[in-house]
């Protein structure tokens, strides 16, 4: 049974100081207006009627960033959400923003209107690439909104991006290091698409700038989810949906997006993990002296809700041990006693 729901109210590129080479928010969202107060309240209302049995339903105010609009439009949207969950139709409330639109003033306001999370657009922890990518803010403008995000007692939530102008492996890796100090409740990796009408393309067409392949960027956003995970941060999104990068005559924009980018990169965790534990079996296997492998059989087990991350996107897993292993047989099996996430490895003798 769902557990929870988010219910997106979008404010297109509404408060931001600047435009981002990556961004087209207007193309991102769909919409060219930001949504009338009745709009609002019809949206969460029709969201509402299709929720009935989820338990804990969200509001979250997404598309620009929300606390650099003017006070008194955050104020007409915040204060519809504080009614609704008032009421207790909603749970919470969430928004997202830039790390320089944070101040205590702000902060203020948004415990009034009992704001739960604040997600912020972190994208990189390294100023050049920050600078590259005309963010507009600092490294230490994202310490000090963290700071006073989680010291006003708000839920934190960091959104970092894969692949921007002068990344590399080690930046993006080290993005996710210093996340992973701060410990946010939550955090999301993107990978940079390119979408029409930004500057980014641009860099593209002059050579400036050359996108990642889907492999290079779910190998990157792997490692950068391998540490997120360790430090027990919730990752609630990797890869962005279709319907982000469907402009309203529904023409695809993205020229690097990929449908299933969060499965490419479980999956490729879920193989990575799977791999070490055979190893380290037929490694005792070895020791022991015990029979060719080629009387062996590798059985794979997973919870059913990461099953799919187990034999991997187009059970491409499937295909890498059969092909990399052929003395082996093996098995991919669901197992519910299992936590989601966690993958068991064993050997049979046949």
């Amino acid at each position: 049974m769902k557990t929870h729901a988010i219910i997106p109210i979008f404010i297109p590129h509404r408060g931001c100081p600047n435009d981002c080479v990556f961004c087209n928010q207007r193309r991102i969202t769909s919409k060219l207006v930001s949504p009338t107060e009745a709009e609002v309240r019809n949206t969460i209302d029709n969201w509402l009627t299709t929720l009935d049995d989820v338990p804990n339903v969200h509001v979250a105010f997404y598309g620009g960033s929300f606390t650099a609009i003017p006070m008194d439009e955050q104020n007409k949207y915040l204060k519809i959400a504080h009614e609704y969950k008032t009421t207790g139709a909603v749970s919470e409330i969430h928004l997202s923003t830039r790390p320089d639109c944070i101040d205590d003033e702000i902060l203020d306001n948004l415990t009034k209107h009992g704001v739960d999370l604040i997600e912020l657009g972190c994208q990189s922890f390294n100023d050049e690439v920050l600078k590259a990518s005309k963010r507009g803010h600092s490294t230490e403008d994202i310490y000090k909104a963290c700071s006073l995000i989680k010291s006003a007692g708000f839920k934190l939530g960091i959104q970092l991006m894969v692949g921007l102008p002068k990344s590399t492996r080690e930046s993006d890796i080290l993005s996710a290091h210093k996340t992973s100090e701060i410990m946010p409740d939550v955090a999301r990796i993107y990978p940079t698409i390119v979408i029409e009408d930004t500057e980014l393309l641009d860099m593209v067409k002059s050579g400036e700038y050359k996108s990642l392949t889907i492999d290079e960027a779910a190998w990157r956003s792997k490692e950068m989810l391998k540490l997120l995970n360790a430090s027990g941060i919730n990752v609630i999104r990797i890869g962005l949906k279709a319907s982000d990068l469907i402009s309203g005559d529904g023409k695809f924009t993205g020229t690097t997006f990929h449908p299933a980018f969060r499965q490419l990169v479980e999956g490729s965790l879920a193989r990575e993990t799977i791999e070490e534990k055979l190893l380290h079996l037929l490694e005792v296997e070895l020791k022991n002296q015990s029979p060719s492998t080629k009387s062996m059989r590798v059985i794979a087990r997973a919870n059913p809700s990461s099953f799919s991350n187990l034999i991997g996107h187009k059970a491409e897993n499937r295909k890498y041990f059969v092909d990399k292993y052929p003395g082996l047989q093996f098995v991919f099996r669901q197992d519910d006693t299992l936590p989601a996430g966690e993958y068991f490895v064993e050997l049979e003798k046949l």
